[in-house]
């Protein structure tokens, strides 16, 4: 599964570590995240992040 890098902080979601934080289990591709996740640093939303 491809790691995605947020474009505004540079925060990088990786699926192999989900985002618990989140309630985002391990394991979860990016395509799998809710709609309405935003990057738990700044806040961005999924349209900010780009495939690393």
């Amino acid at each position: 599964m491809d790691k995605y890098v947020c474009d505004l902080c540079g925060y990088v979601y990786d699926p192999a570590e989900g985002d618990p934080d989140s309630g985002v289990d391990a394991g979860t591709s990016f395509d799998d995240l809710p709609a309405d996740w935003v990057c738990p640093i700044c806040g961005a939303s999924k349209d900010d992040f780009s495939k690393e």
